[in-house]
């Protein structure tokens, strides 16, 4: 030991110039991948920009779509942890990346560190006829039948929830309450009843919150896989998650398999299954291959991240927007009245839904004005020309701006208008390419029309039952990261009951009058 102690002084020296020899490349290398591209001139050793990222996302993100728009390049470049960054603002440009999601191409990763955190075998990050085949079994969970229980399900949820709010409001008051953990809390047990339904009980729902909640935290954190780090609780937390979802699928395919009817999704996809494998016993083929349970569960966890965050930057969006704009507001609440009201003690049905062009434009205006997932981070699986004098490094995170293209093409992009989705104008279909809240090419969101219909629901729902007013403060309405968008103040409001009566709804109800 005194050995080794007395050895450490002269080494020091040495030591030290590795250090700085390892800096020095570091930094070549940040130097030669960013080329002519805007980004920083020097970054921090190691962690690059990690801890402005962390500490104030909104200020990085907002600096980088400076830069990308400071040049006619359209993309701008950082360094985080280790990896170079590619920042892109232009719409052509992150379409080329949607367009070559392949093994040669760009790995979808849903977060910078995303194999980490989600397991190397989920759907984000599949390939080819893998991906097709997957997309393919997937298919029946969101037809119009499927679609119309969700629906049911949906509304049981909405109701149940505002009323809470309601009596929250009122304990609050004179003061108003924040809606963002509320508006979470609502969507994490939408999401568990529709994709779940019966097979997670109290007990199991309540373990799932608190290991969703771990997981949400640790998407924001620096991304240190260490004993007692965010990041590491958030990764056996989406472990757990994973056997619990797991857990589901069996019992649903059991279900199934006696012939009963789907109450959620998994039961949708089992039936399809049971079916599948039934019918090839029949006829004495080999039974197709099926993806395994875990491998399903592991599914389900995507979909649920997928809906639950993004869902919830809409929802607040929604709320902040129609508040800001009592025209809208008042168009919104005649539609709904003339289609459906909460006296009528019913279900606002499929048909009905479809019936609301108004609301649905709405809907539409709030996911293009604040698309809730901005960016969509790649990973360049090979050196990929991205422009005549510009190829993107090998192992390159690549963040395609979808919310910067909602703001290319449109009319008047920077005004909150709905109009532009209803005759005649028609934006959703003139700038379609620009629309890529959901996504594009191979991996384009499977679940938008379900996304849309619950944004839809509470739309209607919000609007006709509660009258409420936002808390207005400086700043309030600025963007924060967590990590979808939201108002920067939680979305504070004052809420009052709006309707005579709220509708008394059940889930026997909302199975039994469901329609499509």
């Amino acid at each position: 030991m005194i050995s080794v102690l007395n050895s450490l002084p002269p080494l020091a020296p040495y030591l030290v110039t590795l250090l700085a020899l390892l800096v020095l490349l570091e930094q070549i290398s940040y130097l030669r991948k960013r080329r002519h591209v805007p980004g920083p001139l020097a970054v921090f050793p190691f962690l690059g920009n990690a801890v402005p990222l962390v500490t104030d996302p909104t200020r990085f993100w907002d600096q980088q779509s400076r830069l990308a728009s400071s040049s006619p390049h359209g993309f701008s470049a950082n360094y985080l942890v280790g990896r170079f960054i590619l920042f892109i603002r232009d719409t052509e440009l992150s379409h080329k990346i949607f367009a070559n999601v392949r093994p040669d191409g760009f790995h979808l990763v849903g977060h910078p560190f995303g194999k980490k955190l989600f397991g190397e075998h989920n759907l984000i990050y599949m390939f080819g006829q893998e991906h097709k085949d997957l997309r393919r079994r997937i298919a029946p969970n969101f037809t119009l039948r499927a679609l119309s229980t969700y629906t049911a399900l949906q509304q049981i949820i909405v109701v149940k929830h505002l009323q809470r709010w309601l009596e929250l409001s009122s304990k609050a008051a004179p003061g108003p309450i924040a809606l963002r953990l509320l508006a979470r809390d609502m969507n994490l047990e939408t999401s568990q009843t529709v994709f779940a339904g019966p097979y997670l009980g109290p007990a199991a729902r309540e373990r799932f919150n608190t290991d969703y909640n771990l997981f949400n935290v640790g998407l924001m954190t620096l991304p240190f896989d260490f004993p007692g780090f965010a990041f590491r609780k958030a990764r056996f937390a989406v472990d757990r998650l994973v056997d619990t979802l797991t857990g589901c699928v069996e019992q649903s395919k059991a279900r199934m398999e006696l012939g009963e009817e789907p109450s959620c999704l998994i039961d949708f996809w089992m039936q399809e299954t049971v079916r599948e494998v039934a019918a090839a016993k029949q006829t004495g083929e080999a039974a197709p291959l099926h993806p395994g349970d875990r491998e399903i569960g592991g599914h389900l966890f995507d979909f649920l991240f997928a809906a639950q965050d993004a869902s919830t930057s809409s929802l607040l969006w929604a709320v902040t927007l129609l508040d800001s704009h009592p025209v809208v507001l008042a168009k919104v609440r005649e539609e709904v009245a003339r289609i459906w009201s909460p006296e009528s003690n019913t279900l606002i049905t499929g048909e009905q839904l479809r019936e609301m062009k108004y609301t649905e434009a709405v809907a539409r205006e709030v996911i293009r004005f604040r698309a809730p997932a901005t960016m969509v981070p790649h990973i360049a699986g090979a050196d990929f020309p991205l422009t005549k004098d510009y190829t993107i490094p090998k192992g390159t995170i690549v963040f395609p701006s979808v919310y910067e293209s909602s703001f290319q093409g449109f009319t008047e992009p920077d005004r909150f208008d709905p109009d532009r989705f209803s005759e005649p104008r028609h934006e959703d279909k003139l700038y379609k390419w620009n629309f890529l809240a959901f996504g594009a090419g191979a991996h384009q969101c499977v679940g938008q029309r379900y996304a849309l219909n619950h944004l839809m629901l509470f739309i209607a729902m919000f609007s006709s039952l509660i009258d409420f007013k936002r808390h207005r403060t400086d700043g309030c309405d600025d963007l924060m990261y967590v990590p979808t968008i939201c108002p920067k103040d939680d979305c504070k409001v004052f809420l009052s009951r709006r309707c005579t009566q709220f509708p008394s709804l059940s889930l026997s109800s909302a199975l039994s009058s469901r329609s499509g």
